[in-house]
């Protein structure tokens, strides 16, 4: 049975308020709050008696930020975006693919970047997770004609009333689609600078900004927030709960995918075995059902997205859409430190 929304973030708090959660002591996973969820590695558990031991952060800059001062695990699960400053600072290393046997099953699309797999054919990541972010909103209360346009989040119908995420790269996905751009990688001061501003315009609605699925989730169960620019698992937390609740992935001017995957970190601390006993866990196809109905993201094995029945991609949010999409692939880290400083600013008021 599924945890509720509520009690969720009641969890999530209390895992983000926590540097850890201990079990076996050999294997130390740094990863978003939520994913600890065992039939994703249920193998594992099966092996060797226990889960691993988890650390936890709220978003991806946050993580950077800890395992750049010293933190150490043996595994970390960032987003695609990070990996070329998880390189380029020396903290990971590669994956000996021939150990993970169901390699050969991740989807091509999510390693066609010379940052994922070089030249000489290292294998610096490994994508695991996708999904969407959109407008999560609860219909009882928002017509479907306010959803239409990303332009509800300036509306002052709605000051008070939304709530947006705590992520650098989730806000700006949002902002730059506001406001006609779908690409990110080619950005342009002009095109920077109209974002900006209308990010500063939404920022005037924020009733506040969410840090966890979980906190999104219980903000809009309690119908303070009425629109909130969501990904999948705080839409399936308020479904699960029967909470009234859409996901509008088709404003006019689109909506967000990215992907998530692990790293393996430079001199870890724990077992090398234990690691790979635990990636191939989660590549397994039978993670999939799980990975779906846990937390409402796909899975980047091709064989796992086959056991989903396609109802039930349709109700996480996880099918194609008819609406402009900008996709959170790696982008500039220079445009991304100038992305987090001004949403940094827009956050203070400034």
């Amino acid at each position: 049975m599924k945890t509720s929304a509520l009690l969720m973030a009641g969890i999530a708090v209390a895992a983000l308020s926590a540097p850890a959660r201990a079990a076996d002591p050999d294997l130390t996973i740094f990863d978003w709050a939520g994913f600890e969820i065992p039939g994703l590695f249920q193998p594992y558990i099966d092996k060797y008696g226990d889960s691993p031991t988890y650390a936890f952060y709220g978003d991806d800059d946050e993580a950077y930020q800890k395992l750049a001062s010293g933190f150490k695990a043996d595994a970390a699960h960032p987003c695609s975006q990070m990996i070329s400053k998880y390189k380029d600072a020396g903290l990971i290393e590669p994956w000996d693919v021939s150990k993970i046997p169901e390699f050969k099953n991740i989807d091509p699309k999510y390693l066609n970047s010379k940052i994922f797999v070089d030249d000489d054919k290292n294998v610096w990541y490994l994508p695991t997770d996708w999904g969407a972010t959109a407008i999560a909103y609860n219909p009882d209360k928002v017509p479907a004609e306010d959803v239409a346009s990303l332009d509800v989040f300036v509306n002052p119908k709605y000051a008070g009333r939304t709530s947006l995420p705590d992520s650098s790269d989730d806000v700006w996905a949002l902002a730059y689609l506001a406001t006609g751009v779908t690409d990110w990688t080619n950005v342009t001061d002009e095109q920077f600078k109209a974002a900006a501003d209308w990010l500063r315009e939404a920022n005037k609605n924020v009733q506040s900004y969410w840090t966890d699925p979980s906190q999104q989730a219980q903000l809009m169960a309690s119908g303070e927030v009425l629109v909130a620019w969501s990904w999948n698992d705080g839409v399936a937390y308020l479904q699960d709960d029967n909470y009234p609740v859409a996901f509008q992935r088709e404003a006019k001017e689109g909506s967000s995918t990215w992907f998530c995957g692990f790293v393996n970190l430079k001199d870890g601390p724990g077992s090398e075995e234990k690691l790979y006993d635990f990636m191939n866990a989660w590549l397994r196809p039978e993670a999939g059902p799980v990975l779906v109905d846990e937390i409402g993201y796909g899975h980047t094995n091709t064989e796992a997205m086959k056991l989903i029945p396609p109802e039930q991609l349709e109700t996480a949010g996880l099918t194609e859409i008819n609406a402009p999409v900008l996709a959170q692939t790696p982008n500039s880290p220079e445009l991304r430190e100038k992305q987090l400083a001004e949403f940094e600013k827009i956050k203070a008021g400034f």
